[in-house]
């Protein structure tokens, strides 16, 4: 039988710890990570869900620009096509889902604290795009929270599952949605150790 020294299971257990706080599900405190209930409304009213943002950095001016470029270009299509290409900035966990890699994520100052707004490409599963083939083209996923500094309770947010943009009539960029927004609660916000 093999035994095992006490250093050896002391050296065990830290390598043990090191890596799982090197791992994206266990480094909070590096990353800022906003935890918040989502509230379903409408036909989703007394649903809610658990949903974790981790910002990873936020994007920049020349990342705003290109979207709104491709948008230009190809529409939701094009701006869908750009999100696909950008770097991950951030992940959005929901549960019963894999989740999302964030490509665009944009922190607004406020008066009262800040607006976090943020963008990812929806896959579609293959169910969803056999029942209903329109859905296809509601391939955004995207939401907005603010964060009150001052008075916590006052802080919230939306969640949009499936989005596309289009221009309205008076020509301004609006999320046409395929569900109901989501409305966030309980904002905790984890600010993290890196910089953004």
């Amino acid at each position: 039988m093999y035994l095992v020294s006490k250093a050896t299971k002391s050296l065990l257990a830290v390598l043990l710890l090191v890596a799982m706080i090197s791992l994206p599900g266990f480094a909070r405190d590096k990353y800022e990570t906003i935890d918040a209930t989502a509230y379903g409304t409408s036909t989703q009213l007394g649903r809610n869900v658990g949903v974790t943002i981790i910002i990873y950095e936020f994007s920049t001016p020349e990342d705003r620009q290109i979207l709104v470029d491709a948008f230009q270009k190809g529409q939701n299509q094009g701006l869908v096509n750009a999100l696909e290409k950008m770097k991950a900035v951030g992940r959005i966990q929901i549960p019963g889902t894999l989740g999302y890699d964030l490509s665009f994520i944009r922190m607004i100052p406020t008066p009262t604290g800040r607006t976090i707004k943020f963008v990812t490409n929806r896959k579609i599963s293959f169910g969803e795009a056999y029942a209903d083939t329109q859905s296809q083209s509601f391939n955004l996923t995207a939401g907005q929270v603010d964060i009150n500094d001052q008075d916590k309770s006052k802080s919230g947010g939306v969640l949009y599952p499936a989005a596309q943009l289009i221009i309205n009539k008076d020509g301004d960029l609006q999320l046409d949605l395929n569900q109901n927004a989501w409305r966030l609660s309980n904002i905790i916000d984890w600010k993290g150790t890196a910089e953004n």
